[in-house]
């Protein structure tokens, strides 16, 4: 028997085709405020979690591409293949030291200014590439291999900031090259990778009792905006820019931008006896950062350390009997000349002054940046040290 039950239907909405279903309708407004709150949801996480330490570990270099042979450092990023950033930690792990110590690797680290890093000098020309020719051997049958963690700008605190993060990578000895120009309390916290490093700069600061100010304004605390994504957005995008950069260094063997031309260091200098403020007779002891000097060669932790005057620029010019060089009047480095290589005495020291071995015409476009020719000098009377150091090391 056929029903003869009628089906209900809803009534058509205006617009609508039969047998299809309407979709409900979604705000424009609420769509905007949803995603706003969702951006603002990321940011704020993103500030409270502070990833970006955590994102600085992530590196394609020694594994995908090989390790750097400097740190890295370049202000003209596309004919580099290389840039400057403040990611320590990062720029360390791009480095060829951050890769696994071979048991039968006897490992030098070699920190310093620009003329270590190698300015104006290829890869195969620093003055790591030349200590490395040698091909040192140690008592034990150990290869010898030197690591380039120089850093262009002039501070003693930059350079035990670098050694307190490279201390990881099981170095065997430190050569450590200094010049007058990186001791001055003024200039210890005028690196930028020491102001937006605060942190463990502050914790130097505290472990080694330094006279320097952990609330020093140079010192860069990010505010919680500055924490977020949007406040990221630089760092993040330089951390990327790095492991892209591996690629073209990989491919290239290029790290830094060689100008065709550069003015060579000045010759004729201005009659001016001032140093930092100072005149003649006396160079003041408490200028000059030895306890951040002394704090360097605690953090080795009983590891030979060779400290090294490295060479300066010597002018024959206009008033070069009152100034050696655009850095330093005569009066002020003698002193501090004597006074370094006194302390050197009174502590125990390796010390080595090769402070007028390199001719002037070995300098390229600074008082303290040497000539291919001029680093490998250079180099020979160094690697002759790090031998005695080795004696020593391995002296029954």
């Amino acid at each position: 028997m056929g029903s003869n039950q009628s089906h209900k239907h809803s009534p058509l909405r205006s617009g609508e085709e039969p047998g299809v279903r309407a979709l409900p309708s979604i705000s424009l407004k609420n769509l905007l405020i949803k995603s706003l709150l969702l951006i603002v949801s990321f940011n704020l996480l993103f500030a409270l979690l502070e990833p970006t330490p955590l994102l600085e570990r992530f590196s394609g270099y020694n594994w995908l591409f090989p390790g750097r042979e400097r740190l890295p450092f370049g202000e003209v990023q596309d004919k580099a293949y290389n840039l400057s950033l403040y990611q320590l930690d990062a720029m360390l792990l791009s480095h060829e030291i951050a890769a696994r110590k071979p048991a039968n690797e006897y490992r030098v680290i070699v920190i310093g200014d620009s003329s270590v890093w190698g300015f104006l000098l290829k890869p195969d020309q620093t003055l790591t590439a030349c200590l490395n020719a040698f091909h040192l051997v140690a008592q034990d049958g150990k290869q010898v291999k030197f690591y380039n963690l120089g850093y262009p700008t002039i501070t003693l605190t930059k350079d035990i900031l670098i050694l307190k993060k490279a201390m990881r990578f099981q170095p065997d000895m430190v050569v450590w090259l200094t010049t007058l120009e990186s001791y001055p309390y003024p200039k210890q916290l005028s690196s930028p990778i020491i102001q937006h490093n605060p942190k463990p700069v502050r914790e130097l600061i505290q472990a080694y009792d330094l006279k320097l100010s952990p609330q020093d304004p140079k010192l860069v605390d990010l505010s919680f905006w500055e924490q977020t994504i949007i406040g990221q957005r630089r760092p993040l995008a330089d951390l990327l820019r790095l492991q892209l950069y591996g690629v073209l260094w990989a491919a290239t063997g290029v790290d830094q931008f060689y100008p065709d031309t550069y003015d060579p260091p000045q010759a004729d200098l201005k009659p001016d006896v001032s140093f930092y403020n100072l005149v003649p007779p006396t160079l003041q002891e408490d200028l000059l950062a030895f306890d951040v000097l002394s704090a360097g060669i605690e953090l080795a932790g009983g590891r030979p350390v060779l400290l090294v005057n490295e060479p300066i620029y010597i002018s024959q010019g206009v008033n070069s009997n009152i100034r050696y060089n655009f850095f330093y009047p005569r009066w002020a480095y003698d002193q501090y000349r004597s006074l370094l290589a006194e302390m050197s005495q009174s502590k125990h020291w390796t010390y080595l002054d090769l402070w007028d071995l390199i001719p002037s015409g070995e300098f390229t476009n600074s008082a303290i940046h040497m000539t291919p020719a001029g680093t490998d000098r250079l180099a020979i009377h160094i690697i002759r040290e790090v031998e005695l150091l080795l004696d020593k090391t391995y002296a029954p």
